[in-house]
């Protein structure tokens, strides 16, 4: 309780701090959001999406989960999704996973059951599809870190298939997708230059004619 009310005293300081600073700062807030960016990162709370970047409330629209997926038959992402890039016209998505995820870490092993297991799946069907590269990887960290850097890649690629993405780069809506790998050790994200900004790179399989 005493930690539950301390956050409560915590927020009331951050309040009257923003209004020291700016006595019209809330009032600017309740007009509405434009926010330039969706992030889709981890739940892991050392990879707070703002703090991570130096954004002010306002300026990224977020979404996380448990290693930063984009599973198609998410609605809880999709919704986020669609609501982003239609109604809020961001510009960039940025898939940030990040080092030492715990995530990732499960989907190498056998461990996991649950719901958790069902999730961290779609991270094992990944390994499966890099298991040459992974398995020659000897050091078990280093294969770590591999693995986490191409589930980021995987889940930008995802993020491209969807309909939502393919719809706003069919109108001519400015759309960048990025994939990002927080290093919690240095506190620096890095880009690992997956990016993309129209469905040119996508295998025609995925390729939605609109």
């Amino acid at each position: 309780m005493l930690y539950y009310k301390d956050i409560l005293n915590k927020n009331k300081k951050w309040a009257a701090d923003k209004l020291s600073e700016n006595p019209a700062y809330f009032d600017e807030m309740a007009k509405g959001q434009h926010p330039p960016l969706l992030w889709l990162g981890c739940a892991d709370s050392r990879v707070p999406a703002s703090e991570v970047i130096g954004a002010e409330p306002g300026e990224v629209f977020t979404h996380r989960n448990i290693a930063n997926m984009a599973i198609h038959t998410d609605i809880n992402m999709l919704s986020v999704l669609e609501y982003a890039v239609n109604a809020l016209k961001v510009r960039h998505i940025i898939v940030c996973g990040h080092y030492g995820c715990g995530g990732v870490k499960a989907a190498m092993g056998n461990d996991t059951v649950g719901f958790v297991g069902k999730w961290i799946r779609h991270i094992k069907d990944i390994y499966r599809m890099y298991r040459d590269e992974l398995d020659a990887i000897a050091d078990e960290n280093k294969r770590w870190d591999r693995l986490v850097e191409l589930n980021v890649k995987e889940q930008v690629t995802d993020l491209a298939k969807t309909s939502i993405v393919q719809s706003a780069w069919k109108d001519g809506q400015f759309l960048h997708l990025h994939g990002w790998v927080y290093d919690i050790k240095t506190g620096i994200a890095n880009d690992l230059e997956v990016s993309m900004e129209d469905s040119s790179n996508l295998d025609e399989l995925y390729q939605i004619h609109l």
